[in-house]
């Protein structure tokens, strides 16, 4: 016997169950996929498998609910596979042990995927269903969605006629998510000239800054590394010629830099004044930035001999890139307040044998506005003399003024709970904005039980919120219907 056969809601935790006995990381995904088109086949339901494992399941309305508009339910078979360093499992092969702990539901020593097994589990639940009244089910499980939302933005969507869809990717009961933003990667690179130099070296090291996740957390107020940087070689540049060697900050472009480091040729005459004018700076920044990054230092140490540096108009290039580039919050929402709107973070910033390499993060849940910010990089690479690549552009989530389908949804979850769902929208990529992009007109609603701790061992699954979840997903079919 399974652990989740004496648990209800049964029908959705024995789906889910069966899929975690099935290995499905990112990338690793052909065995759940299949296991959903047999799903389908049994069941005598039409269904699409592509190339890249995303499988599509039609399963035609209840008698008596034809004429309803269809409705997609949607979520995504991988899952991210973290596991504790003493847990013998290999996750490219074997099942979860699932356990419970209370009225939660985890796995030893590993990650659940309840991000997002339990939204296909919920689906295949309603779509196996007889006693449930609901319009044509359009059940759509994409693969590959923790690496970059693959699988979506490779689906073809011809299969799907609904403009309805129903998304159980959240991880918070209660809230509706209505939208997200849209984005893309800037990639600068900036030749530089180059001399040689003779001159002894200094390293100057900003560390201790908080970063942090550059769409979820860019409101927060946290320092940019490579922007700090920017500001300290400057500086530095105000009272010794400017010669740097290296600099870098950054590991990924959406990640907020927590540290940067920069080599610098330095007369030795001149290397008390630069200490003490990086002593200033650390004072400074610190004030600044006393709440948001209280670990923050900045120091400068004497450094290895170097053979090059760039040459000290490189170097104002250098700063003047770093000081102009687009980062930060560049506007807030005026329909949702508190959410930002558009933005950008200066993740990756590399200056190494003559050549400056750097990528940001450009967000917005406004097309235009994402257009406009990328003009902004464009402009600045043409007078630095730059070139700039855009990759990974993603289409936003933009809000819905008028929105039956979260009308409906409000009503029904306010029915069954005695107060009114929380409406929020994300500073972050979701697979609703790949699938607004393919769909025009689509309306769509992310919503789900309540998951702690994603993406870590810890992670586990709250069992009433699921039953509660599921009673809300089939008030919402039915009322659909």
């Amino acid at each position: 016997m399974r652990i989740t056969d004496t648990l209800e809601p049964k029908s959705v935790l024995s789906y889910f169950a069966d899929l975690c006995a099935i290995p499905h990381g990112s990338g690793n995904t052909k065995a759940i996929s299949d296991y959903c088109v047999r799903f389908a086949e049994s069941h005598g339901f039409e269904v699409h498998q592509d190339a890249l494992n995303n499988v599509i399941i039609v399963c035609p309305a209840t008698p008596g609910c034809e004429s309803a508009e269809p409705v997609i339910i949607q979520g995504h078979l991988d899952m991210v596979t973290e596991k504790t360093a003493d847990c013998p499992l290999d996750m490219t092969r074997d099942g979860l042990d699932l356990a419970l702990d209370g009225d939660y539901l985890y796995a030893r020593g590993t990650t659940l995927g309840g991000d997002d097994g339990i939204a296909i589990a919920m689906a295949l639940a309603a779509m196996d269903d007889k006693t449930l009244r609901h319009p044509r089910i359009e059940a759509v499980f994409t693969v590959d969605e923790e690496v970059g939302m693959e699988g979506a933005a490779g689906l073809d969507v011809s299969p799907l006629t609904a403009r309805r869809l129903l998304n159980i990717d959240s991880e918070d009961e209660g809230i509706f998510t209505v939208s997200c933003a849209g984005g893309a990667r800037a990639n600068v690179r900036l030749p530089l000239a180059s001399e040689v130099c003779s001159l002894p070296t200094v390293v100057l090291e900003l560390t201790g800054l908080t970063g942090g996740h550059s769409g979820t957390e860019i409101d927060k107020g946290r320092a940019n590394a490579a922007i700090l940087l920017g500001r300290a070689l400057a500086a530095i540049g105000k009272i010794v010629p400017l010669r740097i060697v290296s600099a870098e900050s950054g590991l990924k472009d959406n990640a907020i830099p927590a540290s940067a480091r920069a080599v610098l040729a330095v007369e030795p005459a001149k290397l008390p004044a630069v200490q003490t004018r990086v002593s200033g700076l650390e004072a400074a920044f610190r004030a600044e930035h006393a709440v948001s990054d209280p670990g923050l230092t900045l120091t400068v140490r004497s450094g290895n001999p170097a053979p090059s540096a760039l040459t000290e108009a490189a170097g104002k290039t250098v700063v003047q890139f770093l000081q102009l580039v687009p980062n930060g919050i560049v506007s807030m929402s005026m329909d949702i307040p508190g959410l930002v709107q558009t933005s950008s973070n200066l993740g990756i910033f590399h200056v190494a044998d003559g050549l400056l390499v750097a990528r940001a993060s450009v967000r917005s849940s406004v097309a235009s506005e994402k257009e406009m910010l990328l003009e902004r990089f464009a402009t600045l690479c043409a007078m630095l003399g730059a070139s700039m690549e855009i990759t990974g552009d993603y289409p936003a989530w933009e809000y819905k003024r008028d929105s039956a389908l979260r009308d409906t949804m409000v009503r029904v979850f306010t029915e069954q709970y005695g107060h009114a769902p929380k409406i929020e929208a994300i500073h972050a990529g979701l697979e609703c904005g790949l699938f607004s992009g393919k769909l025009p007109g689509l309306d769509c609603v992310s919503f789900g039980p309540d998951l702690l701790e994603i993406h870590t061992p810890r992670e586990k699954m709250s069992i009433p919120s699921v039953q509660r979840t599921w009673k809300l997903l089939r008030g919402v079919l039915e009322a659909l219907a």
